[in-house]
């Protein structure tokens, strides 16, 4: 049970390091001109906020686990965008209550 929860923390560290390095690159996002209800804030807050936490953290570990074939194939930076930093934009960056995060990436083809 020990050995569990220190692997926990373990990988909760790491995650939060990787988030680090990733938040100072939205300080350029572009400011957002909306005006959420005080019902969008708590809806945010309770529910989407969370569920949002869960899908950054499932999306970090999928994209870890699919690293290599991304890389072989030459997408590991938009598989990066689309299943780690767009969960974490909008579960801590997105004002609360907004519905966009102020930034939208655009892939070349």
């Amino acid at each position: 049970m020990i050995r569990l929860r220190s692997r926990i923390q373990q990988s909760i560290m790491i995650l939060a390091s990787l988030l680090m390095l990733v938040l100072p690159i939205q300080s350029h996002a572009e400011e957002i001109d909306e005006v959420p209800s005080a019902a969008a804030m708590v809806f945010d807050g309770l529910i989407v906020r969370p569920l949002t936490l869960v899908v950054t953290v499932v999306g970090s570990v999928l994209w870890l686990v699919t690293l290599p074939f991304s890389v072989l194939g030459g997408n590991a930076g938009e598989a990066a965008d689309v299943l780690v930093l767009e969960p974490a934009r909008a579960t801590f960056i997105r004002c609360l209550g907004c519905t966009s995060s102020g930034r939208k990436v655009e892939y070349e083809d």
